[in-house]
């Protein structure tokens, strides 16, 4: 070898990533494949993986042992070296947002039901605050439930809740 060669060798060793920080990429690789693995089957397929990461993660789903369960992490993990593991975080992520959010309006829309139910006056404030398209349906639905929580009956109950949340869900999504 010539001096050249060695310059080249020696830039090239100084440029890559120490061992440290290969480890610590592949325990991030591993991590987000762990998260992978904690999704339901149909976020998983919102995901759009490459078929042989899905065939593992769904195997690691399966799996009760710890030693084995062990391994399958560090096999999803060495398959996540080979995808794009910045766009699979990216869409994780936009998911898990999209999941706050519907959780965030679920109590919100259980916290309204509460007040409706409570009191009429709080009917005005809901409306004032959220555009209803049929407010007589809302009052009337609110009627009913009353009257059939003194009965110890609760059909409209949900029926109820179901359309707060749309009416929620319509004003957060103009």
């Amino acid at each position: 070898m010539n001096d050249q060669e060695l310059k080249l060798n020696e830039e090239e060793i100084l440029d890559a990533p120490s061992k440290t920080r290969r480890k610590i990429q592949m325990e991030q690789l591993q991590d987000l494949g762990i998260e992978l693995v904690k999704l339901p089957k149909d976020k998983l397929k919102q995901l759009e993986l490459p078929q042989n990461l899905l065939d593992a993660i769904k195997l690691a789903q399966q799996i009760n042992s710890n030693g084995a369960i062990r391994r399958q992490y560090q096999y999803i993990g060495k398959l996540m070296r080979s995808v794009d593991a910045e766009s699979i975080a990216s869409k994780l992520a936009d998911l898990n947002g999209e999941s706050l959010k519907s959780t965030q309006i679920f109590h919100l829309s259980e916290s309204w039901r509460d007040k409706l139910l409570a009191d009429d006056a709080n009917l005005t404030q809901f409306a004032d605050e959220y555009p209803i398209p049929d407010l007589a349906e809302l009052r009337n639905l609110i009627r009913q439930v009353r009257k059939e929580h003194q009965l110890n009956q609760n059909r409209n109950y949900t029926k109820l809740f179901r359309l707060i949340r749309s009416i929620i869900e319509g004003k957060i999504n103009e």
